[in-house]
């Protein structure tokens, strides 16, 4: 994908297969140190495989096609997480049922947090067969659920009008709490008389005190307890709006009024660049789901990039962020321009008041190299471009080493070298480069071409070093194991 600089921005957007970009964050050192391992949260938006055909990208996979389009992904998703991450899967009723069975089989059935339903509109279409199908879903795993914690939305205003102040209690508002509950409680009977005097002989039937006696006579004498206007009625807790947690739980249910309509997300996008992407998603949406399971500095990874929504809401909520687009023109019409004018504050939309966002930060581009291999009938040939450096760096990609320039040598893994050798290795040259090796030091030589008995020399001269040929040797050795 590129040579990684220390000191640049983590954040990066990838035109490429998103299979293959997520392959090299988590197996080629240089990105693996960075990435795998260390992604808070892992949202993807993929196409949902509806039988559509939509401007900007294909939606009509065979369903086992795409099951195992989104199998080889999740695999590689799960090693990028933290531990303490989570994943979220963006979809609608074609293949969620099927998804959430391929999410316990990789991330386990016990990692399962919730199902989100996304409400996308009020407005039932009337072209509808059947039924309108007005929400879609988005499934989330943890990656190990023992280290998952989220966190609280903030609370509303009409959560918080629900406290009122009707006795200027000195302790501000408040609401009535229930003293009563079914939960048995062997100091939950007992007769209770009213400021008014009137004798209760006990809480509501079936029900019992959630208090003994005397605690409800130490919460009396504090003003804690509420009789009613007139005094004469049960006991209520005062809960004070002080006391409340400061935020609220997450809901399963999110509402276009809190998080956005479908057409906002349109909406959004043709402000910034002037035309409609197919799909995109609510700025809000997205920063409910970041929200609930990032805080500023962690990593987000977006695979599905599209538009470049996700990207652009971590950008504003101070996250780092990665994110995948496959089409080189989506990139260049939507999503670069679109977080060109986050990063120079120029973009006024979505949720940059409520995050106040004015510009910052910034992204590097990179583009997924192409492949090292070509087939051509029955064989597996090195591809034309695989010379001199680029063939070095792509041979330590393919074989896990970090890629590290150094005399005859081209990547390092441990205390073994990594040379690349862009034509015919013989007893020559092997000996040459192992004459370069430290105490303790092995080789791993990778030639296009072998001479006859040039292996055995190099056993004698260094144990424990390799001599592969490409491609064949390199197909083998670079296969991810799963």
């Amino acid at each position: 994908m590129g040579e990684f600089v220390d000191g640049l921005d983590d954040n990066l957007l990838i035109q490429g297969d998103s299979y293959h970009a997520l392959h090299s964050l988590v197996r080629i050192p240089e990105y693996a140190k960075r990435y795998r391992g260390k992604v808070k949260l892992v949202y993807i938006d993929p196409p949902f495989n509806t039988g559509q055909a939509f401007e900007h990208y294909d939606d009509a996979l065979e369903h086992s096609i795409w099951l195992g389009m989104m199998r080889e992904r999740l695999l590689l998703i799960r090693e990028l997480l933290s531990p303490d991450g989570s994943v979220w899967v963006h979809l609608d009723d074609a293949e969620a049922a099927y998804c959430r069975v391929l999410m316990d089989e990789i991330f386990g059935r016990s990692n399962f947090i919730a199902t989100a339903i996304w409400k996308r509109r009020n407005d039932p279409r009337n072209t509808a067969t059947h039924i309108s199908a007005d929400h879609d879903f988005i499934l989330c795993y943890a990656k190990n659920i023992s280290f998952s914690q989220f966190n609280h939305l903030p609370r509303t205003d009409a959560m918080d009008s629900a406290y009122t102040n009707t006795d200027n209690d000195p302790r501000g508002p408040w609401r009535r709490g229930d003293l009563a509950a079914r939960n048995y409680y062997s100091k939950g009977l007992y007769p209770v008389t009213t400021p008014s005097g009137r004798v209760i002989d006990g809480p509501p039937s079936g029900s019992y005190w959630r208090v003994s006696a005397e605690e409800l006579s130490r919460l009396n004498a504090e003003g804690r307890i509420y009789w009613g206007p007139n005094g004469d009625s049960r006991p209520y807790l005062k809960r004070y709006l002080t006391e409340v947690k400061g935020g609220r739980v997450p809901s399963s249910v999110w509402h276009p009024e809190e998080v956005g309509f479908v057409r906002n997300g349109k909406e959004e996008v043709r402000a910034l660049v002037g035309d409609v992407f197919a799909t995109p998603k609510p700025e809000r949406l997205m920063h409910r789901v970041l929200q609930i399971a990032t805080k500023p500095g962690d990593i987000v990874v977006d695979c599905f990039g599209g538009s470049g929504t996700t990207a652009a809401v971590a950008h504003k909520m101070g996250r780092r962020w990665v994110t995948v687009e496959l089409s080189a023109e989506t990139i260049a019409a939507f999503t670069k321009p679109r977080l060109g004018k986050v990063v120079a504050g120029a973009d006024a939309g979505g949720i940059t008041t409520e995050s106040e966002w004015s510009g910052g930060g910034g992204f590097r581009v990179l583009t997924v190299g192409p492949s090292l291999f070509e087939r051509v009938g029955s064989r597996v040939l090195l591809a034309d471009w695989a010379k001199g450096a680029e063939f070095a760096q792509a041979v330590a990609a393919q074989l896990g080493f970090l890629y590290e320039p150094d005399g005859p040598f081209a990547g390092l893994k441990g205390r073994t070298r990594l040379a690349v050798v862009d034509g015919t290795a013989d007893d020559v040259v092997v000996q040459s480069i192992v004459s370069y090796l430290e105490d303790n030091e092995r080789v791993m030589v990778v030639a296009k071409a072998v001479a006859p008995g040039t292996e055995q020399v190099l056993r004698q001269l260094s144990m424990g070093s390799q001599l592969l040929k490409a491609p064949g040797d390199l197909v083998r050795r670079g296969k991810v194991v799963r």
